[in-house]
């Protein structure tokens, strides 16, 4: 993924900074010099760059620290703010009003990725209950409406556009006046683009915001165009009022830094980063969770968050069984599909602390959801009966021919079969010896709370989730130690929420 290669750098440079047995003026000097011939070669513009090192050596004055400073953690912190301030303009993003029609307008170069985006931002809100809509006022492009057409379809989102009025600005007014009285609240209105930077391209971009008033105005970057991104922002945002950016194809090779530093132009949050072609390959952009993810250092706020938004915290009925024992092969399904719904999983990776944004690559990631979807298929051809069994292992070791039949149905071999249901069966151990544990669920509302229990048990259980793990994911996450590590950090995560 793009900055993976940044990201790594700059923890490698802190890394050695760490390892140093005397840390001083000449350690500092040599690890601000690594980064930032990272962060130049990472297409990030050289007057940030040096503005970041001044900046860093201001704060880290080895005359005037008095005794018992943890220097290295200064330094970390102090790089932490600075990197910080390159993607943070400081400027609060536009927020959507509940209820209330919220036009955003969409500006950008062609083949930035517009009209895709407008989409993923769309279905985006749509997820989260809003009533949400498109607009193609593009006429410049052939073939521009058809590809909203074909993508809002796809995601059963409504669409406005015209085969036959040349009119861009004519396009939007109606299509803005007609979703306004149909009571929609999200209405996107994608424009043209050109291959450059035209006055006409501008003056018609001035014309449709004239025309149908925007709340807010998105500027699509694309990450693969480098420091040519700077003059872009600048160009655009004198034009229109830019109020927010999305950066696309931040999955590709490009270094990205370009993008991310045009943000000091423009004076405009990034809101989200698009990170693949799928509908869903779509992040909400966060500064903090963003260089977190970068150093490494994970995003367990917005893991928390991505669970609470899917609701799995909210199934009582799975937490009442669990703390009795009890474990089906129908919740295992309902886990799964929790997890899917979570989003890519290198995005979920990298919110846990220890995984880079580099660790899962593409491939990885088509692999692990193409075994989970198919473990599915395998759920999908059994029974209810066998769904609800507390002990589903048992029952079709029993009775072998419910194997054949599961395993015919679902496509799949007996072997597979076995697999899920060995998975399962470590699944059902685990939530047995957590159903045994006294003081587990004694937090608030019935959550867990690892600090109440035995210590020998919680390290047997830890134990019990590490033989359950891929081993080369135990190993990235620092061994045992990590694992223990992690959880503590999810249990206090769990009680600042």
């Amino acid at each position: 993924m793009v900055l993976a290669d940044l990201g790594r750098r700059i923890r490698n440079a802190l890394g050695k900074l760490g390892q140093a047995t005397v840390i001083n003026e000449e350690e500092l000097d040599a690890m601000l010099q690594e980064v930032c011939r990272a962060l130049i070669e990472a297409d990030i513009h050289i007057r940030l760059v040096k503005q970041l090192k001044d900046n860093v050596k201001k704060v880290i004055n080895f005359e005037d620290m008095v005794g018992g400073v943890n220097k290295r953690r200064l330094i970390q912190k102090t790089v932490f703010q600075e990197l910080l301030k390159l993607v943070d303009p400081g400027v609060a993003p536009y927020q959507p009003i509940k209820g209330k029609p919220n036009v955003i307008m969409f500006v950008g170069l062609q083949g930035s990725g517009k009209t895709t985006t407008c989409t993923k931002m769309a279905y985006h809100y749509q997820r989260k209950g809003w009533k949400t809509c498109l607009i193609c006022a593009d006429t410049f492009r052939a073939g521009a409406f058809d590809q909203l057409k074909q993508n809002a379809t796809k995601a059963r989102i409504p669409f406005y556009g015209s085969y036959s009025e040349m009119d861009p600005v004519v396009i939007a007014a109606e299509g803005v006046e007609r979703f306004k009285k149909e009571g929609f609240e999200i209405i996107i209105v994608d424009t043209s683009g050109r291959h450059k930077q035209e006055a006409s391209l501008f003056e018609e971009m001035l014309q449709v915001s004239n025309a149908v008033t925007p709340n807010n105005v998105v500027f699509v970057m694309d990450a693969s165009i480098g420091q040519a991104c700077e003059a872009q922002a600048r160009a655009f945002s004198e034009t229109v009022d830019v109020g927010s950016v999305i950066i696309t194809k931040m999955d590709s090779h490009a270094k990205g830094g370009g993008a991310l530093s045009a943000v000091a132009v423009t004076k405009s949050p990034v809101v989200f980063i698009g990170t693949g072609e799928h509908i869903d390959d779509f992040e909400v952009f966060k500064p903090q969770s963003f260089v977190q993810k970068l150093l490494g250092m994970g995003d367990l706020k917005g893991l928390v968050d991505m669970v609470k938004d899917i609701g799995i915290e909210d199934n009582e009925e799975l937490v009442k069984r669990i703390k009795h024992g009890q474990f089906t092969l129908r919740d295992m399904y309902e886990q799964f599909q929790n997890i899917m719904k979570m989003g890519p999983f290198s995005q979920i990776m990298s919110m846990i602390p220890g995984f880079g944004p580099d660790f899962m690559t593409k491939g990885n990631e088509q692999e692990s959801s193409r075994r989970l979807k198919r473990l599915m298929t395998i759920m999908d051809s059994m029974s209810d009966f066998e769904l609800d069994h507390d002990k589903a292992s048992d029952l079709f070791n029993k009775e072998p021919r419910r194997l054949t039949r599961v395993a015919k149905g679902s496509g799949t071999s007996e072997n597979e079969v076995k697999e899920l249901l060995l998975q399962y069966k470590k699944f059902s151990d685990m939530v047995k010896k957590m159903g045994s544990m006294k003081g587990l669920f004694s937090g608030k509302g019935g959550d867990i709370n690892p600090n109440k229990v035995n210590p020998a048990q919680m390290a047997k259980l830890n134990q019990q989730m590490a033989k359950m793990m891929d081993p080369r994911i135990l190993q990235q996450m620092g061994g045992m130690g990590g694992l223990q590590n992690m959880m503590q950090q999810f249990s206090k995560m769990g009680g600042k929420m």
